[in-house]
């Protein structure tokens, strides 16, 4: 998609997403799953905006450059660092490149996000 573009939030609850397995080094405890769908991306390859979603677990990532809206469910983000962040439906966070993550999902998480890489 090369155009501005609009997603009805309420499509996105109902979005069909493709699995995203996770590296098994990543998995800290249960047995979380990713699943996403990219809605966007530019022609070099280094914006991307989509839809991703998480199955509760805790997962530790190093970020990239991301902006997401939280859709539905629930999480806290441990920032090594830096601060802990509780998020769920409606709560807007930004994430910068090279942080690094512990996700511990309470509910299905289910986010919308743009990122810069």
């Amino acid at each position: 998609m090369d155009r501005s573009f609009v997603l009805h939030v309420p499509g996105v609850l109902d979005a069909e997403l493709v699995p995203e397995p996770l590296a098994p080094g990543q998995i800290v405890s249960g047995s979380p799953e990713v699943t996403g769908k990219v809605v966007w991306e530019s022609a070099d390859g280094r914006q991307v905006r989509g839809i991703w979603q998480i199955t509760p677990g805790v997962v530790t990532d190093t970020e990239a450059d991301e902006l997401f809206v939280v859709v539905s469910g629930s999480a806290t983000i441990e920032v090594e660092g830096g601060p802990t962040l509780r998020v769920g439906p409606g709560d807007m966070a930004v994430l910068r490149e090279g942080d690094r993550t512990t996700w511990t999902v309470h509910e299905t998480l289910r986010k919308v996000y743009a990122v810069n890489l």
